[in-house]
């Protein structure tokens, strides 16, 4: 089945086109809003919103071209139902729903988690089910037991901050530009470790929960009481980066041995973190367990992973209805079948 997936949910669009008969992603776009947002230091809504309805069409049409196909190829139309902002959310809902009713094709919301949930389907090799997810991103820091698809129980959760939240906010308050995370991670690299120290919140809590919020609150205490170089900066960013790696790792292998599953998935765009990466590849290893990531260019919001879980969503007769809605608020674990 073709499946054209559409991507809205916050200041990325990305359009794909996935065929799940064997061919899978056949061609893919993204337009990305930093430009627009970097003057203000953070996504302005409407401004997302107004970008949308710019790009939507002509990304679609440059995939579709690119595929070889026709609007008729198509089997159905996949879009971001939520979470996200809400009017960023209306603009690729409509587009997707008003174009499936035009063509009497199937339109199909996917849960913007369960895209990179499941994104390192996309990738080879690809995960076997069932196995622990790690999405970590500007929105999100959780883990997951996955059975299959739509099968998701929450093991653990942020009681605050995302980590890539975490990271933006710290980027902000060391006065790096926006988006502060990336930004923050290419400083670490020249930072030296163990000229600072920063607590591992909630690392030995005894459950698979997460808290960041106290180490954005522990760099703004040393920035407040010292001058900061620019070396005292990437000392400050390698300490913190080496904190949020090490209770994401903690958790990640704590979560594999309450469940017994042999296999972790890591997405968001946490997980395209160099330091991340190898320290779960370690350590994953060293369980006798296996990691997944999705390639890098899919760790942000883009539209493959939206094409992809339409795709496979449409295989199992799981449809919307024309008269969309969106959820900017919506729990994963609220839309998943029973076991």
């Amino acid at each position: 089945m073709r499946v054209l997936g559409i991507e809205t949910s916050c200041d990325e669009t990305g359009v794909a086109v996935y065929d799940s008969a064997g061919g899978g992603l056949l061609a893919h776009a993204l337009h990305s809003q930093v430009d627009l947002h970097q003057a203000y230091g953070g996504v302005v809504p409407e401004l997302a919103s107004r970008d949308h309805v710019r790009r939507i069409v002509p990304l679609a049409r440059r995939v579709l071209a690119q595929a070889g196909l026709t609007l008729a190829d198509l089997d159905g139309v996949a879009y971001t139902e939520g979470p996200g902002l809400a009017g960023a959310l209306l603009v690729g809902a409509s587009v997707a729903a008003a174009l499936a009713f035009a063509l009497r094709k199937p339109v199909i919301g996917v849960h913007h988690l369960e895209g990179h949930l499941l994104s390192p389907l996309l990738a080879t090799p690809q995960p076997a089910f069932p196995f622990v997810a790690l999405p970590v991103s500007g929105g999100h820091s959780q883990l997951f037991a996955v059975a299959e698809v739509g099968s998701y129980r929450l093991l653990g959760d942020t009681l605050d901050d995302a980590a890539g939240e975490a990271f933006d906010k710290t980027g902000k308050l060391l006065g790096l530009a926006y988006p502060g995370g990336p930004a923050l991670a290419e400083l670490a690299a020249t930072g030296v470790a163990g000229s600072v120290t920063l607590p591992r919140p909630m690392k030995d809590s005894g459950d698979l929960d997460m808290s960041f919020s106290g180490l954005k609150t522990a760099v703004l205490t040393i920035a407040r009481r010292e001058p900061l170089t620019q070396q005292r900066k990437a000392d400050i960013a390698r300490e913190f980066q080496d904190a949020v790696v090490d209770v994401l790792a903690c958790k990640a292998l704590a979560a594999l041995w309450a469940t017994g599953h042999r296999r972790l998935v890591v997405a968001g765009g946490v997980g395209a973190n160099r330091m991340l990466r190898a320290r779960l590849q370690a350590d994953v290893a060293a369980a006798g367990a296996e990691v997944f990531f999705p390639d890098l260019e899919f760790c942000t919001d883009n539209g493959a992973m939206i094409a992809l879980v339409g795709a496979l969503r449409l295989q199992s007769g799981m449809t919307t209805d024309y008269a969309f809605a969106v959820r900017p608020r919506w729990e994963l674990a609220s839309m998943s079948v029973p076991r």
